[in-house]
């Protein structure tokens, strides 16, 4: 349980250090360049689900937040159940520890930064100013900087559909969270056979078949 609670801690941390930092010092829009053209720190925000995408305007949002924090707490619950079990593989303790703090660190953004900062456009947000937040409880949004367009180019005539057309690999701006997330849900995808195999008897682990006991004779 300690390992899921510093995992937890440590997304958390880094998460939300990050988008603060660029709240209280980028506007909407500003970017900066990290690594080339390839890794860019660019601010944006989103109504929604993770790499910005929506989800059917306000009444989506009040709905995605409260289907959020019921999946949190189920996630949690989870967790806790899985992480208390001797048995337990500890990657699948690692993976639910990064998906429940990714999840729980959006859910920070949409219930309190509408409450904590005025909006981004064409300014740097304050933290807690006089003249209150951008939005009420739940309504906030996720902000999201990290953004790879590692490959650009144009389809060549002959691909089907987005003939001639630019594309770019890697679009969608995320966070912190969004890759906790992401890595998470990758880790039970690739190993979910190693972390919900049933545990093996004594017998079978020595490679021996188990001797069915025999009535007194």
């Amino acid at each position: 349980m300690k390992k899921a609670l510093l995992i937890i801690l440590a997304v958390l941390t880094a998460d939300q250090a990050s988008k603060i930092w660029i709240k209280t010092n980028m506007y909407l829009g500003q970017e900066f360049s990290v690594l080339g053209n390839w890794f860019i720190i660019h601010f944006t925000e989103n109504n929604g689900m993770a790499f910005g995408l929506e989800f059917g305007g306000e009444a989506g949002k009040i709905a995605l937040s409260i289907f959020r924090i019921v999946a949190v707490a189920v996630i949690g619950y989870m967790l806790i159940k899985f992480a208390r079990k001797p048995e337990t593989k500890t990657g699948l303790v690692v993976a639910g520890s990064l998906i429940f703090a990714g999840a729980l660190g959006n859910i920070l953004d949409s219930a309190f930064y509408g409450l904590l900062f005025n909006d981004s456009y064409h300014q740097i947000a304050e933290f807690l100013p006089e003249q209150g937040g951008y939005a009420p409880f739940l309504y906030g949004k996720v902000v999201d900087m990290l953004y790879f367009p590692i490959i650009q180019g144009t389809f060549p005539d002959w691909f089907p559909i987005w003939s001639g057309e630019n594309f770019l690999f890697f679009r969608p701006v995320f966070n912190v969270a969004d890759s906790a997330i992401t890595i998470g849900i990758g880790m039970i995808i690739l190993f979910q056979k190693r972390y919900f195999e049933e545990p093996k008897s004594a017998a079978e682990n020595e490679g021996q078949t188990p001797v069915e006991p025999t009535g007194a004779q």
